[in-house]
């Protein structure tokens, strides 16, 4: 990215990627307390509820692409919400402590996708119209 005297500039949120991480860490924490009362899960059982979403948001934020650039929608909030929602579910469905017994056809999946996909792509969102609002 270049200013208007042609000197590259850093693209946003290259500098701090850490700072957004902690924004989507955010998003799945609020998720997972948010579902668990609604569930009347008993909160003590939170680590065992959080750790696959989690496990679904470190593998995203693996991939460079995410790091260089966490404030785009396209690609990044998308690979961080198709991963994160993916792999917590298979992590779920698999484990002992997972999902009913593994039962993943009802709308645990469906509501999980939607309610991350607000949540991880929807922040993005904001910032992103922020930024057109500044910048008009």
């Amino acid at each position: 990215m270049t200013d208007t005297e042609g000197t590259q500039q850093p693209l946003p949120g290259s500098r701090r990627p850490l700072r957004w991480l902690g924004v989507d860490l955010a998003a799945v924490i609020v998720f997972t307390v948010v579902g668990m009362i609604n569930h009347g899960t008993d909160l003590t059982h939170f680590p065992l509820v959080l750790w696959p979403f989690i496990a679904g948001l470190t593998i995203a934020w693996m991939v460079p692409a995410v790091r260089s650039l966490p404030l785009l929608v396209w690609p990044t909030g998308v690979i961080v919400w198709l991963s994160t929602t993916a792999i917590g579910l298979l992590l779920r469905g698999v484990l002992p402590e997972g999902v009913a017994g593994g039962d993943l056809s009802g709308a645990f999946p469906v509501v999980t996708a939607v309610v991350l996909g607000a949540l991880l792509i929807g922040w993005r969102l904001v910032l992103m119209f922020i930024g057109r609002a500044r910048r008009s």
